[in-house]
């Protein structure tokens, strides 16, 4: 339980690798705070469920995160249920898939304000109590793709990129501070939001299912399986907890080898 009296607030986490990361992080005994865009008997009934599995104090706090002030105020709430906000988890993210020249203006900022600018606020909106406290955890989940390109992702690889950048620079910023920014650059990771890439991918390559996954997601992964949500989980944990505590700045890859080509 090494996360015992720490408190976490991880966007995008009714599913997939954030929910994943909220797993990880409430059975060592971090209280969290699940998000998504509206509140719902489902989101309740989850909360309420993980809380259950784990013994952890586990609530749940709507925010868009492609609006500022619905941030602003998510944050704001976590610290008023919780007392506090140790961790935050920086992974809502949408994606779409298109060629350039059709790619829609519209989607085009949803997919930034959502994958890069709303880490700009959920940090800046935490970083001073974590000041004040003189301890923080901020793990922002950017993506292989935050380190290398693909065709046909041109606002997600924009706004991973510049995930990346913004670790490093609220790395630099806070490095006295007791407070820690890191970077997972997870590869292909088997999550509803992937799955959902997969029809757009056969339409933009002309390919079957069994081809787009083979060929086209895994073609770069050396290890030719798709990572896990739990292994995303570990490594946060890990980052959140005090034997990371000079690690900062970082972007690590978890793409089976897909970087080291």
């Amino acid at each position: 339980m090494q996360l015992e009296g720490k408190t976490a607030f991880v966007t995008g986490s009714t599913s997939g690798i954030g929910l994943g990361i909220a797993t990880a992080l409430a059975k060592q005994g971090c209280a969290v705070a699940l998000n998504a865009r509206k509140a719902t008997k489902e989101t309740d009934e989850l909360a309420a469920k993980l809380s259950r599995e784990t013994n952890a104090k586990v609530i749940y706090v709507p925010a868009d995160m492609s609006v500022a002030g619905e941030i602003h105020a998510a944050v704001a709430e976590c610290e008023k249920q919780f007392g506090k906000l140790d961790i935050v988890v920086n992974n809502a993210g949408i994606q779409h898939v298109e060629p350039i020249h059709t790619f829609p203006n519209e989607m085009w900022e949803l997919v930034l304000s959502t994958n890069l600018t709303a880490a700009f606020h959920t940090t800046k909106a935490a970083l001073p109590g974590m000041k004040a406290r003189k301890w923080g955890r901020i793990i922002n989940i950017a993506s292989a793709h935050g380190l290398v390109a693909s065709p046909f992702k041109s606002a997600y690889v924009a706004a991973k990129h510049g995930m990346v950048g913004l670790t490093k620079c609220t790395a630099l910023e806070i490095a006295e501070e007791g407070i820690t920014c890191n970077a997972i650059c997870p590869g292909y990771v088997w999550t509803p939001l992937v799955e959902k890439q997969i029809p757009d991918q056969m339409k933009a390559h002309s390919m079957s299912k069994e081809d787009v996954i083979k060929k086209v997601m895994l073609y770069n992964q050396p290890t030719k399986k798709f990572a896990t949500v739990e292994e995303m989980g570990g490594l946060a944990v890990f980052l959140s907890s005090d034997l990371a505590a000079s690690i900062t700045g970082t972007a690590i890859p978890v793409d089976g080898g897909w970087v080291a080509h």
